[in-house]
């Protein structure tokens, strides 16, 4: 399957780069990749899903395929201490309308137990009405799930994630904007990916997010994790935001913007430097963006953008968007 070699691909990458790490290489103008994240300022979040993914213009990756569609359900808390309902439903009717032969939401939950979480978010009565599955993937059997030594990476014992993804023929994620109290900093599309991995070994009940929780490269494992998949695309609704605290709870801003990409580390990066623009944590507030031990290593892994100069900022026509873009691209180029 298409997903298994990029898998592949991005494991072998992951031993390369292992021999690369203390290296810089530099690349010439022409080598350069550019990433399109696409921003709306609206209100209107099935407004804002549509025309954030049609600015990116990219070919259709959904026609005829299983789509797994991965929210951010790791409490039953408000938006944006979890995906907002109304995003989850505009995503669902675009690749609907987008020829998806099946959706499955999944994912699992980091405060509380998945299927609750789900039944109090409501998810399993949308399952019902929009006609998609929706699945707790802490709930799957141990044989539906593959473990992954990832060498060269900071997991003691590598990690496991349910075939549903990594045999999936199409992955979308949607995440949140909001800071990150319990080490991570802030949680965007590559923490967002955490509940796509088991908490406990399906073999050995070995809990997974202990280790992550307890090492002082908890950021860095973040951005390993996301080696696992490649997602079609990643949307972020910012339409308010946790400038402090988070996950669940936090300060509550504003942005009102919602963002698409099909490259998580650029999304993250323009994530950050909205964060900046509010009275956020100094662990989001200090450096350079790039400079994020998640964005950091994620860039070593080969998973995005390398810098703000690959990354596109593409936003809707109206002057509301285009005013907020430039803001945004301000505080991006500073690194």
């Amino acid at each position: 399957m298409v997903t298994r070699r990029r898998f592949l691909q991005a494991l072998a990458r992951s031993l390369f780069v292992g021999a690369l790490l203390s290296k810089r290489v530099s690349l010439s103008k022409a080598q350069e990749r550019i990433s399109r994240v696409s921003l709306v300022k609206t209100q209107d979040r099935r407004y804002g899903v549509r025309t954030a993914v049609s600015l990116l213009k990219i070919d259709n990756p959904f026609k005829d395929k299983e789509v797994v569609l991965k929210p951010n359900c790791n409490s039953a808390d408000p938006f944006p201490g979890s995906t907002h309902n109304e995003t989850l439903i505009a995503l669902v009717e675009l690749l609907k309308e987008h020829g998806a032969k099946k959706i499955i939401v999944a994912d699992r939950s980091g405060m509380g137990n998945t299927y609750q979480v789900m039944e109090a978010k409501g998810i399993f009565e949308l399952a019902q009405k929009l006609g998609f599955t929706a699945i707790p993937i802490d709930e799957l059997p141990p044989v539906e799930w593959e473990h992954f030594a990832l060498p060269g990476s900071h997991w003691k014992r590598g990690l496991e994630m349910p075939k549903l993804f990594t045999h999936a023929q199409s992955i979308v994620q949607t995440c949140c904007l909001k800071t990150h109290r319990y080490g991570g900093h802030f949680t965007l599309s590559l923490k967002n990916s955490v509940g796509m991995v088991a908490r406990y070994s399906v073999k050995d009940n070995y809990d997974y997010m202990r280790e992550l929780h307890s090492s002082p490269y908890q950021r860095e494992m973040i951005a390993e994790i996301n080696l696992l998949y490649r997602p079609d695309l990643v949307v972020l609704d910012g339409l308010e935001a946790f400038v402090t605290g988070g996950p669940e709870r936090g300060q509550l801003e504003r942005p009102g913007v919602m963002l698409a990409a099909t490259d998580r580390v650029a999304l993250d990066a323009v994530g950050v430097a909205i964060l900046r623009l509010y009275k956020t944590t100094p662990e989001v507030a200090r450096g350079k963006i790039f400079e994020h031990p998640q964005i950091k290593r994620a860039v070593e892994l080969g998973l995005g953008a390398r810098g703000p100069q690959e990354i596109e900022l593409v936003p809707a026509p109206d002057d509301e968007s285009k005013a907020f873009a430039a803001r945004v691209r301000e505080v991006l180029n500073r690194g």
